[in-house]
């Protein structure tokens, strides 16, 4: 099955090469926290919007988006248009409130208004869902490129997340965000090239595509209120708008990115520029779901025939058999763009939310010098590196498909974190114990719907109740109302 060629891996080898060259280059000049955290809030906000679109697209994003449409068509693709309010909320309402004292975390926000404690929560759950996330961006693109390139699942892992860990314990920030860049540039040109080289191989081509997809009732989308249907209208406007929420004004990946623009003007603009980058970028992606549909519908249907074993891994597999030599060793080296930005993003807002949230915060020893302090984060870049990996290798089974895996992780921890900041941004009355309590009744609500929906309860698996997209929803909502009954008394603001 795999065509992957010597110009094929020379092509894949240099695009890993000049990741970890662009790393090292970034590494001059970093003498600070400041530099190696938010790369001396100076930069411009094109590279910054850029950045942040870049490291919120995953590996399991590149196969994801298309499997989910290829296999359920575009319905979930409709979850574009909540950006269109989870961005200005962020923008104007959210974003000042972590510039106003000029954070490095988004979590000191939360001892400001609240606590210590509630601060050290918030960023110990951002730390373990983020530890997670990045075990499954990495192990995930790795297991699909193993079924259909044969390459070991271990030489990929340990590809990824060596190289990676390397190139962001050097670099910091600006390694971050420059090959943020790069990887963004390749994995949408790769995906470009994909609907390109599948369209002239499909009868009437992207008029082809467009009819398969309307007369097989790909485009339909529900609006029924049930909240037990995997998606429907009121899912991808309401619940997708809490769940980009989760990861737009909660998650120190994007919080740390805002704070690395010269102001708040600058990180606002930001924003705005990632969200019409956002509409081709995801268009695209899920376009591209309708376009192998049609191109396999001609062509015969892989997963029926038992060529791959999940529907995530159609993309690959359409790479490896279907694009002439050297374009393979491209496209797969644009899923290893979307999984490295994901784990450098992530490695380094771990760091940050553990040098500066625990270690500083909760330190009493002498003062360490600038150049001690990075030397010091960098370490723990590294460690955290070593423990992504780890956590890849031990994920053996992932429930469901990866669009509901990683979601479903996203809610589970974010819902409650999303409600943490709400109750601390836009109410008087939530106090510390409110806040503490209210996070701790939506994650074990949360947690506790997920097993019981799982089968972990009974014999046998249970009718669903609530679909994963609105777990970050009632999180949030649970975290809010228990947080408000729970607050004695009005606080000042």
């Amino acid at each position: 099955m795999t065509r992957f060629s010597w110009l094929d891996y020379t092509i894949f080898g240099a695009y890993l090469a000049a990741s970890v060259g662009i790393g090292l280059a970034s590494a001059r000049g970093t003498k600070s926290l400041g530099d190696y955290f938010l790369a001396g809030r100076g930069m411009g906000s094109v590279v910054v919007g850029m950045s942040i679109l870049a490291a919120l697209f995953s590996g399991i994003s590149y196969l994801a988006g298309p499997a989910e449409v290829y296999k359920n068509g575009f319905a979930f693709g409709y979850v574009i248009i909540a950006f269109f309010i989870a961005t200005p909320f962020t923008t104007l309402w959210m974003l000042p409130k972590f510039y106003q004292s000029r954070f490095f975390t988004a979590y000191q926000f939360l001892e400001e208004r609240f606590s210590l404690p509630v601060r050290l929560l918030a960023s110990g759950l951002f730390i373990v869902r983020v530890s997670l996330w990045l075990a499954a961006a990495t192990y995930a693109p790795a297991l699909a490129l193993e079924k259909v390139t044969g390459l070991p699942l271990s030489v990929t892992i340990l590809a990824s997340g060596i190289l990676t860990t390397v190139y962001t314990a050097c670099g910091g920030m600006r390694a971050v965000i420059w090959t943020d860049v790069m990887q963004l540039l390749v994995l949408f040109g790769g995906q470009l090239l994909i609907v390109i080289v599948a369209l002239g191989k499909i009868p009437g081509g992207l008029g082809g595509v467009w009819d398969t997809a309307v007369a097989d009732g790909r485009f339909n989308l529900s609006f029924s209120f049930s909240l037990a249907e995997r998606v429907n209208f009121w899912a991808v406007l309401v619940a997708a708008s809490f769940l980009h929420l989760v990861q737009m004004a909660t998650d120190q990946v994007s919080v740390q990115r805002y704070l690395t623009a010269g102001s708040l003007k600058e990180s606002q603009r930001s924003l705005w520029i990632k969200l019409w980058l956002v509409l081709p970028v995801l268009a695209l992606f899920y376009g591209t779901g309708l376009v192998l549909y049609a191109f396999y519908k001609t062509h015969g249907d892989p997963l029926a025939a038992g060529l791959i074993q999940k529907e995530d891994q159609i993309l690959p597999f359409f790479v490896v058999t279907q694009l002439p030599a050297g374009l393979p060793g491209l496209l797969i080296a644009a899923i290893y763009a979307a999984s490295m930005s994901t784990i450098s993003a992530g490695l380094n807002s771990l760091a940050s939310a553990t040098v500066i949230d625990f270690k500083q915060r909760l330190s009493h020893g002498p003062e360490r010098t600038a150049l001690q302090q990075v030397a010091n984060a960098r370490w723990i870049t590294v460690g955290y590196g070593v423990l992504v990996i780890l956590l890849a290798f031990s994920v053996a089974k992932m429930p469901g498909n990866l669009v509901e895996s990683v979601n479903t992780v996203i809610g589970l921890i974010g819902g409650p974190l999303l409600g943490l900041f709400f109750l601390g941004m836009f109410t008087t009355r939530a106090t510390a114990r409110g806040a503490l309590l209210g996070c701790l009744a939506g994650f074990v609500s949360l947690v506790t719907l997920y097993l019981y929906q799982t089968g972990a309860f009974t014999a046998q698996k249970p009718a669903m109740l609530v679909s994963f997209i609105w777990f970050s929803f009632f999180g949030c909502v649970i975290t809010m109302g228990v947080g408000l009954l729970t607050s004695g008394r009005s606080v000042p603001r």
